[in-house]
């Protein structure tokens, strides 16, 4: 029997359909072996007293490899989206915790973004500014805030919230990786109660309290190697958030201030996060301000 152009060409579609379903099977395997890894990694844990399950250092690390090494016809969005999925979903079952959310400015670009870097699994719990979604986080066992990273013009200066040893503090900065059109893009902090270990110290962030404003300030932070986040007034008065790269950020933020005419001004500590990875060629300016 002769066999046809037709015949080899649905010979040839239906070998590539096996391995599509072989390479489908494997793929939910170690999907399950990853869930075993998980349950030993949590007895483990137990004995040893405990701990949180939110690494943001080593996720920030995994990302950037993740990045790194992709290549092919799957976009960079569906790859990162589905690592973040079974990132998330995983520390869920570990220990069990909701994402609050400001959904202040609109709830659509928020909950993209939660459920892009978190999953279905975890709780979405949308709140109306960022005091309420600090007020969430400290009065739960282990949850997660998401807070927008420019702010808001009435959210005021909410990370004085942060500024007491045991208050919340940011743990995180989103999207780990930064490029262009990401589709969950907007720039976003993760707070948490204190992380004991695995924190990203890579930019730490500082609050100040000031008497006034100082013109220079932008300026010497800038000049002292870091970038003012955000200042807005509050109850008590006026106070800045300042960026600074690690470990060195507590030095630069008093250098910054004292340049600034502020030198009795101490910075508080309110957190860290990993500097995002940029995932194409940083321009100069991108270099400078990357914290």
């Amino acid at each position: 029997m002769t066999t046809t152009a037709d015949d080899r060409a649905a010979l040839d579609l239906a070998a590539l359909r096996q391995n599509i379903d072989r390479i489908d099977e494997t793929v939910h395997r170690l999907l399950i072996e990853r869930g075993e890894i998980i349950e030993n990694l949590i007895a483990t844990k137990a004995r040893q007293g405990g701990g949180s399950a939110f690494r943001p250092g080593r996720e920030a690390e995994m990302m950037r490899r993740l990045v790194q090494r992709h290549t092919g016809l799957l976009p960079l969005d569906t790859i990162e989206s589905i690592w973040r999925i079974i990132i998330g979903t995983f520390t869920y079952v570990q220990s069990n915790y909701s994402v609050h959310v400001d959904v202040s400015a609109g709830d659509a670009a928020m909950r993209d973004s939660a459920r892009f870097h978190f999953g279905f699994t975890a709780p979405y719990v949308p709140h109306h500014g960022p005091q309420a979604v600090i007020d969430a986080v400290e009065g739960s066992v282990g949850d997660l805030g998401l807070l927008r990273v420019a702010g808001g013009v009435g959210d005021g200066a909410w990370w004085t919230r942060l500024t007491d040893p045991a208050a919340p503090k940011i743990i995180a900065r989103l999207p780990f990786v930064d490029r262009p059109d990401h589709p969950a893009g907007i720039p976003l902090f993760v707070v948490s109660k204190p992380l004991a270990e695995a924190a990203a110290t890579d930019v730490q962030l500082f609050a100040a309290r000031l008497d006034r404003w100082r013109d220079a300030l932008p300026d010497s932070i800038r000049e002292s190697g870091g970038r003012l986040v955000g200042n807005a007034v509050d109850e008590r008065g006026l106070s800045v958030l300042m960026a600074f790269a690690g470990p060195d950020g507590l030095t630069s933020a008093r250098r910054a201030l004292s340049a600034a005419g502020m030198s009795g001004v101490d910075p508080v500590y309110v957190g860290s996060h990993a500097a995002p990875f940029i995932a194409r060629k940083p321009s100069a300016s991108e270099i400078s301000t990357n914290v």
